[in-house]
């Protein structure tokens, strides 16, 4: 065991995970080294990989969290059922004693109706026929897992070919295994009309061909990067017991919303920060939408749904190859593929047939989140691609149509008005800094500048002074200070505000408004999201540079760019004859956002200021410059593969948005404008047409 976990330690995955969770780290080694825990018998290697895997965003992790449920269960079976003589001598002595063992099987027997774990796998037939030895290994890991936990089931599509009218044809089953003596007992085998993708989308299909391996009157949908703890386990027969509570209008509840605790807030400041945030989405958010708002819908997991309920209308996704909405976090974050409509929807189609969504903050799940500038960024380019969709869709027009006025205001908000409002934000950058630089050229601005009557606006400017000192996002981290200041008092929620501040808070938020704005107007004029798959790795890891170009060069580079050069040349035509001091007062915070959406991958960039590292990234770069590109050859390895990927939406797009595009496109006639005036080409012309002189 020694050497193991001395040639474990040397690796760098094992390093970071130590500067993180050093004290539980050692706590590990003691108990191993202990000769009374037995724990020197046992596999070194397999304690290890548990030990990592229970501290990461893995299966594993998630399967032994959802089974404290299990023990909950036994556990109160047995406080119920035994006498006080079994009680006194305790729940873990019943197993061995002969006067206790049938109070054992009952509970277990009760237990094995009441509950069951699904797990959705769809590839794992594909990994145990696989000929790769890190596909075979995930495959047997799924096995010792089922074999470990005797409630868990796995449901995955199996691909056959057999012969069908004397031809050899593909022929896809939809199988639940469990572990038993033969390793993983094949329970059920449904055969499927054909693959489930060419019916919908993945993510759906996987869910909606395990649904029917379910039973039971509630069902509650778990994400693979989610835990659970034992003591709410015991929570969840008064959870269930909400279903029968009858509300508005003597309406059960359809879906239970529940609070999530997020356990990645110590591995960085990124972290952190989308800790807080999501900490105050999925309770004083959820809380205040579901009561008195009633604009709370379905937000991916870990909410509870009346199973027969659903799965009369629909099931819990929807998979038709048009739209996937799939729910995540903060005002109603969906993440969207073209192809399908899931998680968010179900919501949708919950309140519009009738049902009712409510929020319960007395049991909470944990919940991993993004720890990394580039997780982060794809996740909520994920979440804004969703929403332009969700804005396109049917079930928000028919929901807009059936809310009463208040109600349709506060599900506008929640849902693609917190989106559409991101983006008229960065829009109005735009047309305010083009309109000055307009006047900067053409002179407009020094007449006016110079006209006796400006000397009366100064209470005006004063006035916009001061109103610009609240523009800088205070009333949007409101709710999160109240919800710390609820929680641990406002004393450390004072403190966190101005630690996160100094830990260049506002520079991270400001840089993921240019990635809510991007992907939100880019889905809206040309349609076709597609799924960006985040990763859940254990540490934050250093980004090379060309990586950070390929994902923010048209999002945040290029139009950081253009802002900064209006600003320079609103700055240069404009600084001799200003002398008002609202100048400053409003370009400061474009300054600032310019500098945000240039620097702010770097600033956050682990290990950014490496000499070394900054070396191998310059070479990488130069590198993916000079390749060419061609069928076949990924973004990653050629700048012109990359290009045509980036172009790609222009090819799919419709007439409607190539012509919006153009009339976007007409701004830089502004900069052939200034050019010929200055010239004096137009002999002093201020008329639009000198645009066009060439």
């Amino acid at each position: 065991m020694a050497t193991y976990l001395k040639s474990f330690t040397k690796s760098k995955e094992a390093e970071a995970i130590f500067c993180l969770t050093f004290d539980e780290w050692s706590n590990f080694l003691e108990r191993i080294n202990d000769p009374k825990l037995g724990y020197a018998s046992k596999d070194s290697k397999e304690l290890v990989r548990h030990w990592v895997s229970y501290r990461g965003q893995t299966l594993s992790r998630t399967v032994r969290g959802m089974m404290y449920y299990r023990q909950a269960l036994d556990l109160q079976c047995f406080l119920e059922k035994a006498e006080d003589k079994a009680i006194f001598s305790g729940y873990r002595t019943i197993e061995k004693s002969d006067a206790h063992k049938k109070i054992f099987d009952y509970s277990q027997a009760l237990t094995d109706l009441k509950f069951t774990y699904v797990v959705s796998c769809q590839v794992y037939g594909q990994q145990k026929k696989a000929s790769d030895a890190r596909e075979r290994s995930c495959a047997n890991n799924i096995l010792n897992l089922m074999l470990t936990y005797p409630s868990l089931r796995i449901a995955y599509i199996d691909e056959r070919e057999e012969k069908v009218n004397e031809k050899t044809e593909k022929v896809y089953y939809s199988v639940l295994v469990k572990g038993g003596d033969k390793l993983d007992e094949e329970i059920y085998r449904i055969k499927l009309p054909g693959p489930p993708t060419d019916i919908g989308e993945g993510k759906p299909e996987n869910q909606n061909h395990a649904i029917i391996f379910t039973r039971g009157e509630a069902l509650q949908t778990i994400d693979m990067n989610q835990d659970n703890y034992f003591e709410e386990a015991f929570k969840m027969r008064n959870v269930l017991e909400e279903f029968q509570k009858r509300r508005r209008k003597r309406r059960r509840p359809t879906i239970l919303g529940l609070r999530e605790h997020i356990f990645t807030g110590s591995v960085s400041s990124l972290a952190w920060f989308m800790s807080n945030q999501e900490t105050s989405f999925v309770t004083i958010g959820q809380r205040v939408l579901a009561n008195p708002l009633r604009v709370r819908f379905h937000y991916g997991h870990p909410d509870i749904f009346d199973r027969l309920f659903h799965i009369t209308r629909g099931g819990i996704s929807k998979s038709s190859k048009v739209f996937l909405f799939h729910l995540k976090s903060r005002p109603h974050k969906s993440v969207c593929k073209q192809g399908s409509l899931t998680l968010v929807c179900i919501g949708f189609n919950s309140t519009l047939r009738g049902g009712l969504v409510t929020h319960h903050e007395y049991i909470q799940v944990g919940k991993g989140r993004d720890v990394g500038m580039n997780q982060i960024s794809l996740f909520e380019a994920k979440v804004a691609n969703g929403n332009g969709e969700q804005t396109l869709s049917r079930d928000v027009y028919r929901l807009g149509r059936q809310f009463d006025f208040y109600r349709m205001l506060s599900f506008y908000y929640t849902t693609v008005g917190f989106y559409f409002s991101s983006m008229v934000t960065v829009l109005t950058v735009y047309i305010f800094l083009y309109g000055r630089v307009y006047m900067v050229l053409s002179g407009l601005e020094k007449s006016i500048i110079r006209s006796p009557n400006i000397d009366q606006s100064k209470a005006l400017e004063e006035a916009l002074a001061s109103q610009s000192l609240f523009q800088i996002g205070i009333l949007l981290v409101l709710p999160m200070i109240m919800e710390i200041g609820l929680e641990r008092g406002f004393r450390q929620a004072i403190g966190d505000f101005i630690i996160m501040h100094l830990q260049l808070a506002s520079v991270f938020f400001t840089f993921q408004l240019g990635t809510k704005a991007h992907y939100y107007g880019r889905t809206i004029l040309h349609g076709g999201s597609k799924y960006r798959a985040t990763g859940r790795g254990f540490v934050v890891f250093h980004a090379k540079f060309a990586d950070n170009y390929r994902r923010y060069s048209r999002s945040h580079f290029v139009k950081a760019l253009e802002l900064f050069i209006l600003l320079i040349v609103y700055e240069a035509y404009g600084h001799s004859y200003r002398s008002s001091n609202l100048y400053l007062f409003i370009t400061w915070s474009m300054w600032f956002l310019v500098a945000s959406w240039l620097f702010a991958p770097f600033v956050f960039n682990p290990s950014g200021f490496d000499w070394q590292k900054t070396v191998d990234d310059w070479t990488d770069w130069k590198r993916w410059m000079g390749n060419r590109g061609g069928i076949g050859i990924p973004p990653d390895k050629s700048w012109e593969s990359w290009w045509d990927g980036e172009q790609e939406h222009m090819k799919n797009t419709t007439v409607r948005g190539r012509l919006l595009e153009m009339l976007l496109a007409c701004r830089f006639l502004i900069y052939q404008y200034g050019i010929v005036y200055h010239l004096d080409i137009a002999h002093g012309s201020r008329n639009i047409l000198v645009s066009f002189l060439f």
